[in-house]
């Protein structure tokens, strides 16, 4: 058994050059995933820009009865984006080194827009694998979130437990997992260094203040969404549909840009669409 409390939150590498597309991406040498080992037990991919410009983060980790991957990617197409294969891969070189039988795979969701569930369909046939749909009710009953949004909730990977944080306004059902094991918050597109769209401001904002008061109580190493649209320049992101980002900003931030996103939305509390704030921009869509 791996014990995964023990020297928790473990330390991981985040020594990573995140491929960032190409020139012309008919021509990108790059594999359609990337994948890097931040520990032994947990893997975070990223789809190539020049698969879809998108190219949204996923996440998987290990427990002692089963793996956890999180959200599926922007492309349903095994030819073009070989996630199960990888994903399957991955499970089968972690079971040589950690042997048992019976291994389970979750699928689940930060939140339910397209580019992060287009490769649900790949998993749909595959032994012990079960797919928690995307929708608030599919949400809320799969994790036993009866008093969402208010109430967190936990998942047991089998000694490895995360706690879910709902998190909507961006997407009614979008969840928060904290990883106990990495101290590791999983943000998904309520917070990264891109274009933060705001569906509702109200839920949103206490999404926020929800996830301060819980990280004033957590060990948090990084926080960890699940794009980069911005530059290394302040206020500057890419445009939509760049498929060729030479000069992004790193993935990780912290709990101080949960602090200095509360502030921001207190100070563009009567604007409308794009405000730039540093390391992300809002973009209110209400």
């Amino acid at each position: 058994m791996i014990d995964s409390l023990r020297g928790a939150p473990v330390p991981g590498s985040l020594d990573v050059v995140w491929h960032a597309g190409w020139p012309s991406p008919k021509h990108d040498p790059a594999p359609e995933i990337q994948v890097h080992a931040y520990t032994e037990h947990t893997v975070i991919l990223r789809q190539n820009k020049s698969v879809h410009y998108e190219a949204p983060f996923l996440f998987l980790l290990f427990g002692n009865d089963r793996a956890l991957l999180l959200d599926t990617g922007a492309s349903p197409d095994a030819a073009h984006f070989p996630l199960r294969a990888t994903v399957d891969a991955l499970v089968e070189d972690w079971l040589e080194r950690h042997p048992r039988s019976d291994y389970a795979l979750l699928v689940a969701h930060t939140h339910g827009y397209g580019d992060h569930v287009a490769a649900d369909g790949l998993f749909a046939d595959r032994p012990l694998t079960t797919v928690v749909g995307a929708g608030l009710d599919e949400v809320t009953a799969y994790f036993g979130l009866e008093h969402w949004p208010h109430t967190p909730g936990e998942l047991d990977l089998g000694g490895r437990v995360l706690d879910l944080v709902p998190g909507p306004g961006h997407h009614e059902a979008a969840l928060v997992f904290h990883d106990r094991h990495t101290g590791i918050l999983l943000t998904g597109d309520t917070l990264y260094p891109g274009r933060l769209y705001i569906q509702d401001r109200a839920a949103y904002a206490a999404t926020v203040e929800r996830l301060s008061d819980f990280c004033a109580t957590r060990p948090v190493r990084h926080v960890l969404g699940c794009h980069i649209e911005m530059s290394t320049t302040p206020d500057e992101d890419y445009p939509q549909g760049t498929t060729h980002q030479p000069d992004e900003a790193p993935l990780q931030l912290g709990p101080m840009h949960l602090d200095l996103l509360r502030r921001a939305l207190a100070e563009t509390a009567g604007a409308h669409g794009r405000c730039p704030c540093g390391p992300f921009v809002l973009v209110y869509r209400d």
